[in-house]
């Protein structure tokens, strides 16, 4: 009887044929694709490239039988996070960026704050779905961190927590951004500011409102602040009560994402109040669409993909017991657009 050949064995290509491809040795090959160190960078994304050329994926049920891994990494997102978030999608990206080139895939589950997210991850470590997790959005003394060692999985947070923490962190200085925000605004001659937040219990939250508060006490301005969901219902409903005293409204408002700011100028708008003529309006975490609304959206930008690509990179390293230097993205910087402008009545300063 004939037999069909056995295309998968016959047709993937191995180590030993990116190696010869490359010219280098199969162990070469083998540190750049499951990112060893001792590894040049440039060698390493030149393998890396020939082995997305030749459509070389790694065997990841042999690989998983012989090491006892799941070659895996986990996110578990809270369901309370606001919808349209233009940061998340943009910080995954740069996740799988890093994990797709070695063999390497993302675990996404979501679940509410609490029992439910807790048993979320004792499943993914009792069922060896991961091999560590990634935490985002800490929260003040996060029960996560202890829960998540005790289960014995890896773990990188995104930003640094506010208790001591068994793990690595990858953190940008948010402060840089708020401070050039709040420079911006004085310079253009506004005097009364307001901040339109997220949850207080989420630290970068948290964080930005601190360094909003003393950046404006520093140079003499008025500030308000004012706490929601994050959901552009929320920014909308904050901007109403922040418009609703004519006598004693702010003439900037900086928000902590831009569909929250999008519904601000909505607001204001409807409110008879021209952007940026009578009320500049300015955000955080810049999306695309930013650019292209009318007015276009003063922002402070991060870069979210990168951000998601650093942490991939330093939860392997954990995972493989390797110690990296401390990872930093570059700081927050000011983007200013057409909804920033001289505060009424003032001359901006030179």
């Amino acid at each position: 009887m004939d037999h069909e050949p056995d295309n998968d064995r016959h047709v993937r290509p191995t180590i030993a044929d990116v190696a010869l491809r490359a010219g280098v040795s199969t162990g070469l090959v083998s540190f750049a694709l499951n990112n060893r160190p001792g590894v040049n960078p440039s060698t390493r994304r030149r393998i890396l490239e020939i082995a997305a050329e030749m459509g070389w994926s790694p065997d990841l049920r042999a690989r998983s039988l012989r090491t006892n891994r799941a070659f895996a990494l986990g996110l578990v997102r809270d369901t309370a996070a606001a919808p349209g978030d233009s940061f998340f999608p943009a910080f995954i990206a740069g996740v799988e960026r890093d994990l797709s080139p070695v063999g390497q895939a993302l675990v996404l589950a979501s679940a509410s704050a609490g029992p439910s997210e807790a048993e979320t991850y004792r499943k993914l470590a009792s069922e060896r779905r991961v091999d560590g997790v990634i935490l985002t959005d800490l929260r003040a003394a996060d029960e996560r961190l202890a829960l998540v060692a005790a289960l014995g999985l890896a773990a990188v947070t995104v930003g640094e927590a506010d208790i001591d923490s068994p793990f690595p962190a990858v953190p940008v200085d948010a402060v840089a951004g708020v401070v050039a925000m709040v420079d911006h605004l004085v310079a253009l001659g506004h005097r009364s500011l307001a901040h339109v937040a997220g949850p207080s219990v989420i630290l970068h939250e948290r964080r930005r409102r601190t360094a909003f508060e003393h950046a404006c006490a520093s140079r003499g301005v008025a500030c308000r602040v004012i706490d929601t969901d994050s959901s552009a219902r929320g920014g909308g409903e904050a901007t109403k009560a922040l418009l609703a005293d004519p006598e004693n409204r702010p003439t900037a408002i900086t928000y902590s994402n831009d569909r929250m700011a999008l519904a601000g100028i909505g607001v204001a708008h409807r409110s008879g109040l021209s952007v940026p003529r009578d009320l500049s309006i300015a955000a955080f975490d810049e999306s695309d669409i930013a650019r292209y609304v009318y007015p276009s959206l003063t922002s402070i930008v991060t870069d979210a993909e990168e951000w998601g690509a650093l942490a991939a990179r330093t939860l392997l390293a954990a995972i493989a017991g390797i110690e990296l230097a401390e990872p930093r993205l570059a700081p927050a910087r000011l983007v200013a657009r057409e909804s920033t402008a001289a505060a009424p009545g003032a001359r901006p300063a030179s």
